[in-house]
């Protein structure tokens, strides 16, 4: 449903003035969503008890979309050192910075069974920030721990720089961007097993500081126990690089449960106002069965954390 998406090679990219490359992605419709039914999920995600597999109400009912003009993607998620250069240029503070509550992190010796707030994560805390999620990264790594808020910031600073107009994702337009004119679970097909070929996502080599998920990583290793440098996996149709795994990225929209039931079928743009904001793509950190190109998170537009990063759209002119 993608005019000539069989054919396509990598496309050209542009690059800005940080350096993100961004390349072009065609209008086009396709089906949203997903109509799979738990017998099928549970009969690929055994793993798993049951009533993840009723909880999936906001991915129905599967519906067409038309994407009614190109625009211009992130190749990459947005990097640490995309973002320091950002701050440095911009005078921008994060917020996990400017509310002096810091972020999440990792830490080896934090067990989340035994705290307070059950969280996988410590935080948040002020040891914890973009520069510190507990784990190693370089500026080639997705930043993380950066909230909604600050990729607005981010967007809206580029905008006013370069006179071209920069925003996050919206969630149709995530989500196709993601299919690349597939239907199947991820970009390479249905069995969860195979995403290590192109993903980020847990796996053997993140269970190793979980040992109480264990059973829910995938057999196989993708090499990397926390993020790994953008575009270290083979890249989608479009050319779109970790649209599975690596980081959950904000993307513009609203939540709302029962959305896709009245979404229009041009260029939706989500519910007027809600509580809380859509993220999609799974992490680093993220069950397999969490990474699907169909499903959908949200967090609060304040939230901070080691999972949580981003990728900006550029509009065609």
């Amino acid at each position: 449903m993608v005019a000539g998406c069989a054919s396509l090679g990598p496309p050209p990219a542009v690059e800005n003035s940080l350096g993100m490359a961004f390349v072009r992605v065609p209008a086009g419709e396709f089906l949203m969503g997903s109509d799979e039914t738990p017998a099928a999920l549970a009969r690929s995600y055994p793993q798993l008890e049951n009533q993840r597999f009723l909880d999936l109400a906001d991915e129905a009912p599967v519906h067409r979309v038309r994407i009614t003009r190109a625009f211009y993607m992130g190749r990459f998620e947005v990097t640490v050192g995309q973002f320091r250069r950002f701050l440095q240029a911009s005078g921008y503070v994060p917020e996990s910075v400017a509310d002096g509550t810091g972020g999440y992190g990792y830490n080896p010796a934090y067990d989340g069974e035994t705290s307070a707030s059950g969280d996988a994560f410590e935080g948040r805390d002020k040891r914890y920030s973009w520069q510190n999620p507990g784990f190693a990264q370089t500026d080639a790594h997705p930043v993380v721990n950066v909230s909604w808020n600050d990729a607005q910031a981010l967007a809206a600073w580029l905008s006013r720089t370069e006179g071209r107009r920069y925003r996050l994702p919206t969630e149709a337009e995530w989500e196709y961007a993601c299919r690349a004119g597939t239907r199947t679970r991820y970009q390479n097909g249905d069995d969860p097993e195979a995403l290590v070929a192109v993903a980020n996502t847990f796996d053997r080599t993140s269970a190793v500081n979980w040992p109480r998920w264990q059973k829910q990583a995938l057999a196989g290793s993708d090499g990397f126990a926390f993020t790994a440098p953008v575009g270290s996996f083979a890249p989608n149709a479009f050319g779109l690089y970790d649209m599975h795994g690596n980081a959950w990225e904000w993307v513009s929209d609203w939540y709302a449960e029962d959305y896709y039931a009245h979404s229009p079928v041009d260029d939706p743009q989500g519910p007027p106002d809600a509580n809380v904001h859509v993220r999609r793509g799974g992490s680093w950190h993220t069950w397999a069965f969490y990474a699907r190109s169909s499903y959908r998170n949200w967090n609060t537009a304040q939230t901070r954390y080691p999972l949580v990063g981003m990728r900006l759209v550029l509009e065609s002119p």
